[in-house]
């Protein structure tokens, strides 16, 4: 690679307060609106594999399947929800679930996997608009702190199959990113088959795009996982430490 530089069930009442405290980098992947699995089957293993290896934050290799109704929903801040296509509208309990995840602070990472046509970003900004009424999605400014969480990105913007636009819309709640849209297909960027051969091409740059889309990936992990983060304070031993720039 070119261098650029590095148990299903109904969703219960908590008393809790925030999300568990173990630490772990988890994309467990969102079943809701009809969506059955990731686009890119292999992708959000990779992606923990990407986290451990580049990071040395914990990750679970396998991570799980949720629907917005189940209570492991809750469990971590981080979601991925992915397709190729459009979706069906949310059902009230998806909805009360997923207003759920988000009063928690927590962080989904939606992902059109075939941004050409879009219907699968259209249809999930319809939707989240429905779990979250009182917000509307915001172009992410270049000096965001997403794009320095680990890797300095430059560009500052977002990266993965396909090039795509150069900005990302969030849904942001007192500057904190509650939903990010992207419209790159990452997961295309970071799937690679049972050989450990990548399975999509990148366009237009190929690997060293790949490169970016994947420091992309792990700072969207580490910002999942820092849900605290500010700007002035990296509280995270292992960020300290593995801190990352691209030149």
């Amino acid at each position: 690679m070119a261098s650029v530089g590095a148990a299903s069930g109904s969703l219960v009442a908590r008393d809790a307060l925030a999300f568990g405290e173990d630490g772990a980098f988890e994309p467990k992947i969102l079943l809701a609106g009809g969506v059955t699995g990731p686009a890119r089957a292999s992708a959000p293993s990779r992606w923990s594999v990407e986290v451990e290896k580049r990071t040395s934050a914990p990750a679970r290799r396998q991570p799980r399947t949720v629907k917005a109704t189940d209570a492991a929903l809750l469990e971590t801040p981080f979601l991925y929800w992915s397709s190729t296509g459009g979706i069906s509208p949310l059902s009230n309990p998806e909805i009360a679930g997923l207003r759920q995840f988000f009063a928690l602070r927590g962080f989904l990472v939606v992902d059109d996997a075939d941004p050409e046509s879009g219907a699968f970003g259209k249809d999930a900004r319809r939707e989240i608009a429905r779990v979250l009424p009182d917000a509307a999605p915001v172009a992410v400014p270049s000096e965001h702190v997403i794009y320095r969480t680990f890797y300095l990105l430059k560009p500052a913007r977002p990266w993965g199959r396909k090039l795509g636009t150069p900005i990302a819309d969030a849904i942001m709640k007192a500057g904190d990113i509650r939903v990010i849209f992207l419209a790159h297909d990452l997961g295309g960027a970071l799937a690679r088959n049972a050989l450990g051969t990548w399975e999509m091409s990148v366009e237009p740059d190929g690997d060293v795009q790949r490169e970016r889309a994947i420091r992309w990936a792990v700072n969207l992990a580490m910002y999942g996982l820092t849900t605290n983060y500010k700007d002035d304070s990296v509280h995270t031993p292992f960020i300290l430490k593995r801190r990352a720039t691209t030149p």
